[in-house]
């Protein structure tokens, strides 16, 4: 059991306590799953009341460090000892080879120079240099409203609004579509800008069961039973880490329980763009209140931070405020190219290129992990592999970091109190080239093989 014996009596009592568990999480002394002694312990050992215990305890799972579970005790969260984003800017990654980060498949951009020069001969530079309204230029907005189109949402132009990509949107739509202190459910494994966007905004995330179809009905709907939940956060096609992808069934029953228990949905559709399916979206079914997000950095040119969201009007105004409020608008020259390479189809024939480069990534990571376990989606970014027994998920990404390769292990998706699968998200688009990409695959094939072991052999 943790003994807590350092704080700073500098600082309210409450904050240092939660200081405490941050800074023994980070140096190890506490682990994810660890149980933290009850409340009147922990209240005994420091000498204060348990109201300041309380506090600190709903303090640091504010900040995503511990979970409380009913009946059971407050956890270290699993992920808490990772850094919390994809991306540790104090790292030095030019070295590695990326199979951590889903990337756009840059080298099957075209130039973009003439789309500039296309813009830029319109004469309405100044118009683009000029403040607009926080929702964005209209003629964007018919251009966002065309695309959510293609994915079956139908949201009139007055119900667009352009953000600076869709961890932006993220952001503005927890900081105003909620209040710091609200529940929103949300798969036990997320994206971790989710997490990051979530924490900035004071959200608590509350994990739902998932299968292969993704949340569970009856685990969401417990979840609304035992918290004040206020929202649903979802990918409903190509999960990320999971490749998980609901049913027609089970979006219609996801549907109904957000429904019944009166919550605002956000369904992030930014690999839809990749599946050929045609399935019909959860904002289809609940277009009064969903929050829609088919963003296109993943699509083309994620340098211009460009990207849609699709809202009923009541939600639209509040978003539209936060992004007044961030940044007061988005680039409207960023987004005027993003809307010509949209309307001149140029977005179109960049996407047809992606399919056929995914694929012959798809094929030789089939050929490569022929033998071992792991979830694909045709046409996705990323595989999600299931490690051997004597692999952790931290171990063997800490190897393959110190072998040259970058991949991202169970835990930096997790969040709760439940330990995530023994499981590595593997991108079949952050390598610069096919090459690359192979060689990477090598080196975690004989990790998976255990020709390479903890702190053995380099590249």
């Amino acid at each position: 059991m943790w003994d807590l014996k350092i704080i700073d009596t500098d600082k309210t009592l409450y904050i240092a306590i939660a200081d405490a568990i941050e800074r023994d999480i980070r140096l190890g002394i506490l682990k994810p799953g660890d149980k933290l002694p009850t409340h009147r312990g922990l209240a005994k050992t420091v000498g204060v009341n348990v109201t300041t215990i309380t506090r600190a305890f709903n303090e640091a799972e504010k900040r995503g460090l511990v979970s409380s579970i009913v009946g059971s005790g407050t956890y270290v969260s699993t992920g808490s000892g990772y850094y919390p984003s994809l991306i540790n800017t104090e790292a030095d990654s030019e070295k590695l080879i990326d199979l951590g980060l889903i990337l756009p498949l840059y080298e099957k951009e075209p130039d973009i120079s003439p789309v500039v020069e296309k813009v830029l001969r319109k004469n309405n530079m100044n118009e683009l240099m000029a403040y607009t309204e926080p929702q964005g230029l209209k003629r964007h907005r018919l251009v966002g409203s065309e695309w959510t189109r293609r994915f079956g949402v139908t949201a009139d132009v007055e119900n667009i609004i352009i953000t600076a990509g869709t961890q932006h949107a993220l952001n503005c739509i927890f900081s105003s579509v909620f209040q710091s202190g609200d529940r929103v459910a949300s798969d036990a494994l997320i994206y971790p800008g989710v997490k990051t966007a979530a924490r900035r905004c004071g959200i608590q995330l509350e994990a739902v069961e998932a299968d292969n179809e993704g949340m569970l009905p009856q685990a969401l709907d417990a979840a609304c039973r035992r918290h004040a939940i206020k929202g649903v956060y979802t990918v409903a096609t190509m999960q990320n880490p999971t490749n998980s992808a609901m049913s027609a069934k089970r979006r219609v029953e996801i549907a109904e329980i957000i429904e019944k228990n009166d919550l605002i949905l956000i369904e992030d559709d930014i690999y839809r763009f990749l599946s050929s399916q045609n399935a019909t979206t959860l904002a289809q079914l609940l277009p009064e209140r969903s929050v829609y997000i088919p963003g296109i950095s993943k699509a083309f040119y994620a340098g211009l931070r460009t990207s849609f969201v699709a809202a009923p009007k009541k939600l639209c105004n509040r978003i539209s405020q936060a992004v007044f409020d961030t940044q007061w608008m988005t680039s409207s020259f960023n987004a005027e190219i993003a809307c010509e390479c949209i309307t001149s189809g140029l977005a179109d024939k960049i996407i047809a290129a992606k399919l056929e480069e995914i694929e012959l990534r798809a094929s030789l990571m089939k050929s490569k992990l022929s033998g071992f376990r792991y979830k694909y989606t045709q046409n996705s970014m990323f595989v999600w592999l299931k490690l051997p027994v004597d692999w952790s998920s931290g171990d063997f990404a800490k190897t393959a970091y110190e072998n040259g390769v970058n991949v991202i292990p169970s835990e930096k998706f997790a969040i709760g109190g439940v330990m995530p699968p023994n499981y590595a998200r593997i991108s079949l688009s952050g390598a610069d080239s096919l090459a690359e990409f192979e060689k990477g695959l090598d080196v975690l094939c004989r990790m998976l093989n255990y020709e390479i072991s903890p702190k053995l052999c380099v590249l």
